[in-house]
C-alpha cells in the first residue's frame, strides 16, 4: 500500500488553476523526484500536502490519502498532530523559513515538546543530538546559536534537523540545495538519502534540477503547468525521455552532451502556460513535435512500469 496516494489533485486562486488534476503516489522508504521549470506546480502541491497553501489559495478537487487516511477531511486541530509529526517538509529558504529572533535549539525542541511531551531539558538534549545527526560540528555549542550566525549549509542543516525530529513518515524536501554550492549541495542531498535509510522514512524531493536527481531519486515525476507529463525511474528517463518537454529540459542541463562538448545548449522556445485551465496540452505552444489533437485534450501522462 502507498504511503502517500494523491488522486486528481487540484489547487485553485480566484484567477488560476495552477495545478489540475494531479495523481502520483510514494511508497514507505521510496525518494520520488517532482521536476520542472519554475512555475510548474510543484511547490503548491507540496504546500497542499502540508496544507499551507497561500491565502485565497484552496485544494479545489481530488484526495490526498496518507498511511491510508483521507487527510483532506481531518480538522486542522487533528491535521496539526500529523503535521510535524508523520509529514514534515523541508522549505525551499532557511533564512526565511527559521525564526530569526530565536536559537536553533529552541526551533529544533519546540517540535519535540509538542508532539512527544518531552520536558525542555530533554528536548535541549535531543536537539543536541539532532545537530550532531546532521553533520553540525560542536552541536553543543551550536545549539544557542541564531539563524544569521551559521553559513547557508548550516542552516539548511538545522531546517533538516526541525523536520525529522519526531522521525516522519515522509519527508517532502522543497528545493533543499538553492543558493548553495555544488559541494555542499552534494552534502546535503548525501544526508537527506542517509535519514532516509536510517529512520525508513520516504521522501518527496523537489528540484528543477534534472542532475541531482539520478542519484538519489527511485522514480521521477515531470510536470509542466500543474500536470504530469511523465514518469519513470532515472536511468529510463535520462536514457529515452519520451515526452518533448522531458526531452527539453534534457537537452538543456548543464550536464548534457552538448554542454560536455562546449556547445550552445538548446532552449526550450517561450514560456511556461498561465495557470488558467485551458483545453488541450498545456506544452502545445512550446513544442516542437505539436499536432492538431494536441490542442483539443490534454494528453495522458506518459509513465513508465519498472
Amino acid at each position: 500500500m502507498a504511503l502517500l496516494d494523491v488522486q486528481g489533485l487540484g489547487i485553485a486562486f480566484p484567477r488560476a488553476r495552477p495545478v489540475q488534476d494531479l495523481s502520483f503516489t510514494v511508497a514507505p522508504g521510496e525518494t520520488v523526484a517532482l521536476v520542472g521549470e519554475s512555475g510548474s506546480g510543484k511547490s503548491l502541491t507540496a504546500l497542499a500536502l502540508m496544507r499551507l497553501l497561500p491565502p485565497r489559495g484552496r485544494i479545489a478537487s481530488g484526495t490526498i490519502r496518507f498511511d491510508g487516511r483521507d487527510i483532506g477531511t481531518l480538522s486542522e486541530h487533528r491535521f496539526r498532530e500529523v503535521r510535524g509529526r508523520e509529514i514534515a517538509m523541508v522549505f525551499q529558504e532557511p533564512m526565511t523559513a527559521l525564526n530569526p529572533v530565536l536559537s536553533v535549539g529552541v526551533q529544533i525542541a519546540e517540535g519535540l515538546r509538542r508532539h512527544e511531551g518531552l520536558s525542555a531539558r530533554a528536548a535541549r538534549a535531543r536537539a543536541v543530538e539532532l545537530l550532531d545527526r546532521v553533520r553540525i560540528p560542536d552541536p553543543h555549542r551550536r545549539i544557542d546559536a541564531y539563524p544569521h550566525q551559521l553559513s547557508g549549509g548550516m542552516r539548511q542543516r538545522v531546517m533538516i534537523a526541525v523536520a525529522v525530529a519526531c522521525a516522519p513518515k515522509l519527508l517532502i524536501a522543497d528545493e533543499p540545495t538553492t543558493a548553495l554550492d555544488v559541494t555542499i549541495q552534494a552534502q546535503v542531498l548525501d544526508l537527506i538519502d542517509s535519514l532516509r535509510r536510517d529512520l525508513g522514512m520516504a521522501v518527496l524531493l523537489i528540484t528543477h534540477d534534472l542532475g541531482v536527481v539520478g542519484q538519489w531519486a527511485d522514480r521521477v515525476m515531470v510536470m509542466y503547468a500543474g500536470r504530469r507529463v511523465e514518469e519513470a525511474e532515472p536511468d529510463a528517463l535520462f536514457s529515452r525521455p519520451l515526452h518533448p518537454y522531458t526531452q527539453g529540459l534534457l537537452a538543456a542541463s548543464p550536464r548534457s552532451r552538448a554542454a560536455l562538448r562546449g556547445e550552445a545548449l538548446p532552449e526550450i522556445p517561450g514560456s511556461i502556460a498561465s495557470a488558467q485551465g485551458q483545453p488541450g496540452c498545456a506544452f502545445a505552444p512550446r513544442c516542437p513535435l505539436v499536432a492538431p489533437g494536441c490542442r483539443a485534450a490534454p494528453p495522458p501522462a506518459l509513465a513508465r512500469q519498472p
